[in-house]
């Protein structure tokens, strides 16, 4: 059975009015939901429109602030620190780009560490953001622990995704977006969904045995750091993770490690909290304070341009510059429309009926 088709309106209307039934206002809601069917659009469906109930109850639980007074409370010329409020990812971490951007307009470059948030969406809507202005944006944030570093069976760490947007001229942007881990939670998610079983070296089960089944984390399990094994390099997806965690945490007075709260409503954030809420990274990049922007795209054009061209492996006609597959998914799914899983589908109807609104 073919996963049913929504137009992008109806489900940014839907989005947009569950996001005013729980108090958001009304530019907060807009923004909300634009971050949140990006992730649908560019083909990440587990950050998208299958979270909205997710947020629901985080709500529900009072975690969640739906009228957060983001503010700067701590700064430099280049800097900032930026307490969240306990409002939406989906809100706080653009709000802090945006911080990061005029830094960057002034001084070069702006960087902006973030406490006291939630679950943000995709870390590429945040990076892209300074694309408009000539300027390389960066977005990270840290997760609920679901992974185990190398060697571990303990789970410390979250997905703890990277970002890095990087303007070309005729070419389009390059744009890097991905998990720290071999996959992100959101993948096991859409697998448990289609009753499919998880390839091997996504999970290991609570004696750090290799596994394949997609629930494993559900019963004591934990993702793997990118790299899979110790002899494929999770060691150095450790790193990378460990990297997210301090950068957006430990450097902004949010929770880390094991502390950092659950994305899910039904499990309580541990009772010996080491900072406030999650914690994000952003950065902006003026790409004149290193060459003219003008050249740089040039040259950026040429670099994408001579991979393009690169010599494949039987069976591939090219390679792959990131971020081409979201862009072409995004021009698609605004013509024809997004798929949407029927157990999301099932979900959204009964978050629709507790608002008495329609899906």
């Amino acid at each position: 059975m073919t996963d049913p088709i929504y137009k992008y309106q109806y489900l940014r209307d839907f989005a947009l009015s569950v996001f005013e039934k729980i108090g958001c206002p009304l530019q907060q809601a807009i923004l909300a939901t634009e971050v949140l069917l990006k992730a649908d659009l560019r083909g990440i469906d587990s950050h998208g429109i299958a979270r909205l109930s997710g947020y629901v109850r985080l709500w529900n639980k009072k975690r969640v602030n739906s009228t957060p007074q983001v503010r700067i409370v701590h700064e430099t010329p280049s800097t900032a620190v930026v307490d969240g409020d306990s409002g939406l990812g989906l809100v706080v971490a653009p709000a802090a780009m945006n911080i990061a951007i005029k830094k960057a307009k002034q001084a070069g470059t702006g960087w902006v560490a973030v406490k006291n948030s939630n679950h943000f969406g995709i870390a590429g809507y945040h990076a892209m953001m300074a694309l408009e202005h000539d300027m390389i944006g960066m977005a990270m944030t840290n997760a609920s622990p679901l992974v185990a570093p190398t060697f571990s069976i303990e789970r410390l760490l979250g997905t703890n995704p990277i970002a890095v947007a990087i303007p070309a001229d005729k070419q389009p942007a390059f744009v890097a977006d991905f998990a720290t881990t071999t996959a992100a939670n959101g993948k096991l998610e859409i697998l448990q969904r289609k009753n499919l079983a998880a390839p091997v070296g996504w999970v290991q089960t609570k004696d750090g045995k290799p596994s394949t089944d997609p629930n494993e984390t559900k019963s004591g399990g934990a993702l793997i750091p990118l790299g899979s094994d110790r002899e494929h390099g999770s060691h150095k997806g450790f790193c990378l993770g460990a990297w997210v965690d301090i950068f957006s945490a430990v450097l902004s007075g949010a929770n880390y490690g094991p502390w950092v709260p659950p994305f899910v409503a039904f499990l309580e954030p541990p009772n010996d909290p080491v900072g406030e809420g999650i914690g994000h990274f952003v950065g902006a990049m003026r790409v004149d304070a290193f060459r003219p922007a003008k050249e740089f795209k040039s040259h950026m054009d040429n670099w994408i341009s001579r991979f393009r061209t690169a010599k494949t492996i039987e069976g591939e006609d090219h390679l792959i510059i990131p971020g081409d597959p979201e862009r072409e998914m995004e021009e698609e799914r605004l013509q024809l429309g997004i798929p949407v899983n029927p157990k999301v589908v099932e979900d959204l109807k009964e978050l629709a009926a507790s608002f008495s609104l329609k899906f």
